[in-house]
Order: C-alpha cells, then sequence, then structure tokens
C-alpha cells in the first residue's frame, strides 16, 4: 500500500446527520444507532512513514475525527502537522476551536487559508486569540499554488465559486508519489467555475465532489426552489462524468441529512453504484 493515504473522516453537510433540530427519518436513525452519524466533511492526508498526517477542514466534529485518524494509526495525541481550510462556513472551519487554551493547547499549528479567511482568523474574535496564543498559525495560500508537505505529498487550492460572505473558497489538488486526487465538497454550480469540471476529472485519479443532494426533487421537497440552492445535484455530475468512470473514481461527499444516498438499502444508492460512481463513507482509505 502507499505511504500517502488520504482518510475520509467526514461525508456530511455542514451541520452533520443527525442534523440538529430534524427528526427525519435518517436523523432519527443516527440518533439511535451512533454507526448511522455522519460527520461533517473533512480528509486526512496521512503519510504513514513519516508517522504525520494534515487535515483538511476544521469541523465542529473535530473531537471525533481526531480521535478517529489517532486510534485508526496508533498515533496517540499525536496532533496533525497543519490545517487546511476550504472556506468559511460552518462546517469547515469552526473546529479550530479545540486547538485553544479552553481545550487542546495546541502550539503554532499551521492553518493554510486564502487572504480573505486569514484577514478573518487574524482580526476577528474568537479566532485572534488563537492567533495571538500561538495556539494556529494562518498561512496564505493562492490560486493554483502548488505547497509542497513533503517529498511525497503536495497540495495545491483551486477556487470555486460559492457562496463567499466571510473568505474564497476553495478545493483542492493533493497529490502523492502515484496518483492525484481532486476535492471539492461545496461548489455552486459546474457551469460557474472557470474550468470544465470533466476536463479536471479526467485529469485526476481519484475525485471526491460536492454530493450535497441527489436531484432537483429532494430540493423540491424540502419547498426549496432549486435555483437558490448553490450545489450541483448527484444526478447532474453523474451525466456530465459518466465516461470517465472507468479511469477516475468519482466519490460523492457533503451529504444534506435529506440525501437519499444515507440510507443504504434506497434504490438510489443502487442506481450510483450501478453507473460506476461511489459513495464516500467515514474511515474509507484512499491511497495515493
Amino acid at each position: 500500500m502507499s505511504s500517502v493515504i488520504v482518510t475520509i473522516v467526514g461525508t456530511a453537510q455542514d451541520a452533520g446527520v443527525p442534523h440538529p433540530n430534524c427528526f427525519c427519518g435518517h436523523c432519527k436513525t443516527a440518533m439511535e444507532l451512533p454507526e448511522r452519524r455522519r460527520f461533517a466533511s473533512s480528509l486526512a492526508v496521512v503519510e504513514t512513514n513519516t508517522k504525520q498526517w494534515h487535515l483538511i477542514d476544521a469541523t465542529p466534529d473535530l473531537r471525533e475525527q481526531l480521535a478517529m485518524i489517532q486510534l485508526k494509526y496508533g498515533w496517540f495525541g499525536q496532533l496533525m502537522e497543519s490545517i487546511w481550510l476550504t472556506h468559511a462556513h460552518i462546517g469547515h472551519y469552526p473546529g479550530l476551536m479545540f486547538l485553544g487554551r479552553e481545550a487542546i493547547g495546541a502550539k503554532g499549528i499551521p492553518v493554510f487559508c486564502g487572504e480573505k479567511m486569514k484577514h478573518m482568523l487574524e482580526n476577528d474574535a474568537p479566532w485572534k486569540q488563537l492567533v495571538a496564543l500561538n495556539n494556529i498559525r494562518p498561512q496564505l495560500v493562492q490560486q493554483e499554488q502548488v505547497i509542497e508537505l513533503s517529498k511525497q505529498v503536495r497540495i495545491t487550492p483551486v477556487e470555486v465559486p460559492h457562496r463567499n460572505e466571510f473568505s474564497e473558497t476553495f478545493g483542492f489538488w493533493v497529490e502523492g508519489p502515484s496518483r492525484k486526487l481532486l476535492y471539492i465538497p461545496d461548489i455552486d454550480r459546474w457551469e460557474d467555475w472557470a474550468y470544465d469540471i470533466h476536463d479536471m476529472a479526467k485529469e485526476a485519479d481519484i475525485c471526491l465532489l460536492d454530493g450535497t443532494f441527489h436531484s432537483i426533487e429532494e430540493i423540491e421537497k424540502m419547498g426549496r426552489n432549486y435555483k437558490e440552492i448553490p450545489h450541483p445535484v448527484i444526478t447532474e455530475t453523474m451525466d456530465r462524468l459518466q465516461d470517465l468512470v472507468d479511469k477516475t473514481a468519482v466519490y460523492f461527499t457533503h451529504f444534506n441529512h435529506t440525501n437519499p444516498v444515507l440510507d443504504e438499502t434506497d434504490p438510489f444508492v443502487k442506481h450510483v453504484l450501478e453507473r460506476g460512481f461511489h459513495l464516500a463513507v467515514e474511515g474509507l482509505e484512499l491511497p495515493l
């Protein structure tokens, strides 16, 4: 097995499953059965030969996700070498709070992020206290800037269109010794992006893409207008990438609590798998 592994530690939309104040079938089941819980979307980039790891997004579920990696690899008490933030929505950065003096009291963990996100962390409470106490050290990244984490791993941010109230939004290329992975948990519309998702997926060995909703019908059942919801649906993305499934392993992630893929017995799960696509689950290892 490769010495570089991307381990999935979260697959849900920002608020997780069970979703707060929701008692739909998926959420009630997750309340009753811990194994049906889903944490907010996040990845760990693990280097087994050097026993180091890096985290993409610091979610509200960071306590459990930290323990997941430490227990899985036997690295008890070992924190991540760095954190990479996609954007400033609630499922992607509030976990930084656990690095503060009220909890872990971390020392100088680099947090790679865009210019607006860096400004927020350095100037707005409570995040600026983490910076002042050197729990974290915000590091500026820019569009298509290749950063070597080690001799084996490179990460490259790619800006994507999303609701940027407080920060820019990035996806990330993660490149190991043998394979490249493209991670885009949030994007408004594929057609709004400066890149063609088909071309990008063709370049990748593995894609982990925004699968928040399975179809327009799912959104309409919520009483919402699809045009007002900034996410491509799984059915559309499958149509765009269908001819690539023999070359590129395409996984969906960032599932809303209403998404039928959360129930492995739902016919839509079978439909996705039969078309050659994959559904991300916590604990899955993707060697690079």
